[in-house]
């Protein structure tokens, strides 16, 4: 009888035990969306609007001096990107996963929607937009603090374009037509995390255009053209499920 209530006792204590051991085993612990363990994920989705660079002397996305956050160049616009994609937890601390979107660098003049003109401008604009493909990083400080990164495969738009003088008459130079529009982005930013489903903060991405060849219409012959490339520095928000 000893024998069997020891045995019983054992058993109960086993049993209780195994629950604790499974959580030992799946310890949620680090910066790093906390409640979670390692080798989870996440699907997420996320967005950015800010102001582009550019050049009142080269054209939109010349980018003859590089991003100046203490000038503003005439030739910035408003731009915009929207992501999705699926994150892992592969450290306590660090998340690393893939991600696809698209990407519209100043196509679009928000201030017009109380003037007497286009908020969309693409057919006389045709800033630099395009779908991006890549990989992501997100480093956690904190629980509330992160860094993050990004890049991948950039496709551009069709750099076309008629060159006008400034009465508007065509001057006989065109661009565009370059078959093959795929690049890079890069981007690093820096925010804090709401909570583990909400994150909000501040952003640099960057875009790599081919600036493509003017063409001289009428004899054929070819000169570089502007560097379409461009910066966007923007607030940015992610949402994860």
């Amino acid at each position: 009888m000893k024998k069997a209530a020891l045995a019983l006792a054992v058993s109960c204590v086993s049993f209780a035990a195994v629950p604790a051991f499974a959580q030992d085993n799946t310890a949620v612990s680090g910066n790093f969306q906390p409640s979670q363990a390692v080798g989870s994920g996440n699907w997420f989705i996320g967005a950015n609007v800010g102001r582009t660079n550019g050049s009142d002397t080269g054209g939109f996305g010349s980018d003859t001096s590089g991003f100046n956050f203490l000038h503003g160049e005439k030739g910035r616009r408003t731009g915009y990107g929207v992501l999705g994609g699926y994150r892992w937890k592969v450290g306590p601390d660090l998340g690393l996963g893939l991600e696809a979107g698209y990407t519209d660098l100043g196509n679009y003049r928000v201030k017009n929607v109380f003037e007497d003109a286009d908020v969309n401008q693409k057919s006389t604009r045709n800033a630099l937009r395009g779908w991006m493909v890549g990989v992501n990083g997100k480093l956690n400080l904190v629980p509330q603090w992160y860094i993050s990164m990004h890049g991948g495969y950039f496709h551009a738009n069709d750099n076309s374009n008629n060159y006008n003088n400034s009465l508007g008459q065509d001057i006989g130079f065109s661009n565009g037509g370059r078959p093959g529009r795929g690049s890079w982005y890069a981007g690093v930013g820096t925010g804090w995390d709401v909570n583990e489903h909400f994150g909000i903060g501040v952003s640099y991405d960057y875009f790599h255009a081919n600036a493509g060849k003017v063409r001289d219409n009428a004899t054929g012959q070819v000169s570089p053209g502007l560097k379409r490339s461009t910066g966007i520095v923007s607030l940015a928000g992610e949402y994860r499920f």
